[in-house]
């Protein structure tokens, strides 16, 4: 490894190695003569793919990260590219999610061979997915339908689909588009009615906050307002202690210093949910994720959380 080379650390999926590519891009767009390595790492998270079992019930979102944050924090590796969404709000002391580049669409994908639209479903339509957000926003309106446990990359849940395990599936428009496999879109679903999982659309770039030389090539690549609204949604999803095991929906949109916040979190079942919508100042990002986050967990009673735990 010469003095100039940036090693970049990743999961294994074609997502996150296309995901990977693009920030490098990036690096040496912006830094000429820059080199730059990745390194794909297996997470505890990749090897349980094949199991049907809830991620929630195998220890949720840390098992994508620590392997990867393990090699950070000992200078392995100079920056992790992650999918916003599937990251902790708690990470180890140290390190820092510090860079954010332009957010893509936000909104979950419909697919389906069976229908164009998710209310056209015939009743008792069987759904694939193992997001508990997904599944409960799917209940909330649908009640009727089945769902199965549908984990896997994003090819793999695709090739279910054909496969007849289930009639239709709910996929982040974001991935979908990255891999050039928009076409596989039949409906994009409402934001309205199908609030994203924060961060949901965005990367997102973990460095160890002493590798200051690494904290300054990433600053340019920043996108302002992704992170602004990134921080608003994280904070409202530590406020409730967010985790796989939580469905928990929020969005945050910037209109000039203005900004607003929708969430929403139901209960898994999707038969309970408690929606709301604020606004404030783009310096107020985090505060105004943190005060939606108090109003919910008040407005819900400590009740509803109880089959969070």
């Amino acid at each position: 490894m010469t003095d100039k080379m940036i090693r970049i650390g990743t999961r294994g999926s074609q997502l996150a190695l296309v995901q990977a590519e693009y920030m490098k891009s990036l690096l040496q767009n912006t830094h000429n003569g820059l080199e730059v390595e990745i390194e794909v790492i297996s997470t505890a998270g990749d090897r349980s793919q094949k199991s049907n079992i809830a991620l929630s019930e195998i220890g949720g979102k840390g098992l994508f990260t620590m392997e990867i944050e393990e090699k950070l924090s000992n200078g392995e590796i100079d920056m992790a590219v992650h999918s916003a969404k599937d990251m902790p709000t708690a990470l180890p002391e140290g390190l820092a999610l510090v860079c954010y580049p332009p957010r893509e669409n936000v909104a979950d994908a419909f697919i389906s061979h069976k229908a164009n639209f998710f209310d056209q479903l015939e009743k008792g339509a069987v759904m694939g997915s193992a997001s508990l957000r997904r599944r409960a926003l799917m209940w909330r309106k649908r009640p009727d339908l089945e769902m199965v446990m549908y984990r896997g990359n994003v090819g793999t849940r695709l090739e279910k689909l054909r496969d007849g395990v289930a009639d239709a599936t709910l996929l982040a428009c974001a991935g979908l588009n990255r891999l050039g496999m928009s076409d596989a879109i039949t409906s994009e679903l409402s934001i309205e009615d199908f609030p994203p999982a924060p961060g949901q659309g965005a990367i997102t770039i973990e460095a160890n906050l002493e590798n200051t030389r690494m904290l300054d090539l990433l600053k340019p690549l920043n996108h302002d307002e992704t992170h602004i609204a990134l921080t608003c949604e994280r904070a409202f999803l530590e406020e409730l202690d967010g985790s796989c095991r939580t469905p928990i929906g929020a969005h945050a949109v910037i209109d000039g210093d203005k900004l607003m916040l929708h969430g929403i979190i139901l209960r898994p079942d999707g038969m309970e949910d408690h929606e709301a919508r604020m606004e404030g100042t783009r310096s107020d990002a985090r505060m105004l994720g943190l005060e939606m986050g108090k109003r919910l967990k008040l407005e819900a009673g400590t009740s509803f959380f109880e089959d969070w735990s």
